[in-house]
């Protein structure tokens, strides 16, 4: 698969063609005839000797350039991992960056999805594996989404109906039924992912069921499943309700895994790119703010109104500052039970990858690493982030570790084959 251009990419494209078309149509019959010959690599070569072909591609693309569209509409799930896109707007983010946008709120993924495909938002909310899938056609119409950030790490769990207090490993799990919020979710990955190393196949020895996450405690306290691997604040909320527990918090699995996204069409950015950069800005500085665990009882106040996450502040507290019950009589303290960072690492993208792959969710041949360069935006969001002052990376790919298991983005197909339990066996 041939990489698609990143919208900076596509707009320096877009600059040079046209001054080339210019220079051509301004040009003797004769001489036109010559200078097309050269090929549109040296003619522009060429033009730029004479003429400040960089300084127009820097004024197209300046950063500081008026918003086309100042009212923007972003289709997010009421749940904590889409805190800074949701915080953003009682905050004041998205008026900050010169934007007047408003949060849609959606029942579930499918309609995050057919929103976004179908131009119902501008921007949206979406799980970290979704943008991969909805771009490479799995499960949808096959539509170019960009991933410019990712909104929060950690932040999900493995809950269990309260009459499995006495469940201590995977094995324990054999013949449970379990819910999760989407197909394409980091949810659904590593809950396989934690079954599988356990010897529990997910697609024979388990059932898993997609729920929408603001229907996982209602179909817990009925008895309809045993647990979910699921978004907060529905983990919390189900202690909070005595119907549940926390069996492990997804950081257990992978700590510092990727969860929610921030996501655009590439329609949307190569249309409106000062409005797209102005949006990325919002997002990135956001996200930042909401790292900052002094920040996080502000942040429960602000998205817990009905038009937001419609949750008990003090359920968000225990959620964002990790102080909280775990529905077994005891009080945790674990700060980074969820965090935010927006750096969207082409390896995370490459694992996710591999984990679609492994449960027969893509087929055939896939090169991972032009597909994840092309997806997740980790280059760019870098050039936000020092532009509004924080710090930056070094590289957009880095070694994970799983359940003890290093994972390593340079060999992603021999990791995929090295499972003893995937979808064909």
């Amino acid at each position: 698969m041939r990489p698609t251009l990143s919208p900076e990419q596509y707009f320096e494209r877009t600059v040079e063609e046209s001054v080339v078309e210019a220079v051509l149509r301004a040009a003797e019959p004769s001489r036109r005839q010559f200078l097309a010959g050269m090929g549109s690599a040296a003619l522009t070569a060429l033009i730029a000797e004479v003429f400040p072909l960089a300084e127009l591609k820097a004024f197209a693309a300046d950063p500081a350039g008026k918003p086309e569209k100042k009212d923007v509409s972003i289709g997010f799930i009421p749940i904590t991992c889409g805190t800074p896109i949701i915080m953003a707007e009682p905050l004041g983010f998205y008026k900050k960056h010169g934007l007047n946008a408003s949060v849609k709120r959606a029942a579930g993924w499918a309609m995050i999805r057919d929103w976004a495909v179908n131009k119902e938002v501008d921007a949206a909310h979406m799980l970290t594996p979704m943008p991969l899938a909805i771009t490479l056609g799995a499960g949808s119409m096959a539509t170019p989404i960009y991933m410019p950030a990712v909104e929060n790490i950690n932040g999900q769990a493995i809950t269990l109906h309260i009459k499995h207090k006495n469940v201590k490993t995977a094995a324990d799990m054999k013949g449970f039924r379990f819910c999760v919020p989407f197909d394409y979710s980091m949810h659904n990955y590593l809950l396989r992912y934690f079954l599988a190393e356990g010897g529990i196949h997910p697609d024979k020895d388990v059932q898993i069921r997609v729920v929408p996450p603001p229907e996982m405690v209602a179909n817990l306290k009925a008895g309809n499943v045993d647990g979910y691997l699921g978004p907060d604040p529905f983990n919390q909320r189900a202690v909070y309700e005595n119907v549940g527990f926390i069996y492990k918090l997804s950081k257990e699995i992978w700590d510092r895994h990727p969860c929610c996204a921030f996501t655009v069409t590439k329609e949307f950015a190569s249309a409106f790119p000062n409005t797209f950069l102005a949006l990325w800005r919002a997002i990135v500085d956001a996200t930042h703010y909401a790292s900052n665990p002094m920040h996080r009882k502000e942040i429960a106040a602000a998205i817990a109104p009905a038009n937001y996450l419609n949750q008990p502040v003090t359920v968000l507290e225990q959620v964002l500052t990790g102080t909280y019950a775990d529905g077994l009589g005891k009080i945790q303290n674990i700060p980074d039970r969820i965090d935010f960072d927006p750096y969207p690492w082409h390896s995370m993208a490459i694992w996710i990858l591999t984990q679609m792959k492994r449960w027969g969710h893509l087929k055939g041949e896939i090169n991972y690493k032009a597909v994840a360069e092309q997806v997740y935006l980790a280059s760019g969001c870098d050039k936000i982030a020092k532009e509004l002052g924080y710090p930056t990376h070094q590289s957009t790919m880095m070694k994970h570790t799983i359940m003890g298991r290093v994972f390593d983005p340079d060999q992603p197909e021999a990791y995929v084959k090295s499972f003893k339990i995937h979808s064909m066996v």
